[in-house]
């Protein structure tokens, strides 16, 4: 039984570590498409406010967002980066409102839940 456990949450860490780290990743190759279309204008003052240009915003995201990729691709901290990611997209849910990304993002927060919760292998 361990072994399909294991199976199964490893694949459910790749799939999840391929959207992160092809997110992540956009951000550094297109900061500009993410701050026009995706970051709201509250969002944008508040960035400016701290001294920050909005492109290093779209960066903080995208590596947070590539750091969630290698942990959930190594297994390193999956729980720790999980939880921290299921935070980061209900506040994406909450400032975005409804739109297209909501149904992505209720999936995303499901299967990083189930990593979260995922019974640890234990050793008779």
């Amino acid at each position: 039984m361990y072994q399909s456990l294991h199976a199964s949450q490893l694949s459910l860490r790749i799939g999840l570590a391929a959207v992160f780290l092809w997110f992540g990743v956009n951000k550094f190759i297109q900061p500009q498409y993410w701050v026009d279309a995706w970051m709201p204008q509250w969002a944008q003052h508040i960035a400016q406010a701290m001294g920050m240009g909005v492109t290093n915003a779209i960066f903080l995201i995208g590596i947070f967002e590539v750091l969630v990729a290698v942990s959930l691709v190594t297994g390193f901290f999956t729980r720790g980066f999980a939880s921290a990611a299921i935070v980061f997209l209900l506040a994406v849910l909450m400032t975005s409102g409804l739109n297209e990304i909501v149904v992505r993002d209720i999936g995303l927060i499901a299967s990083l839940a189930a990593l979260v919760i995922w019974p640890q292998r234990r050793y008779a």
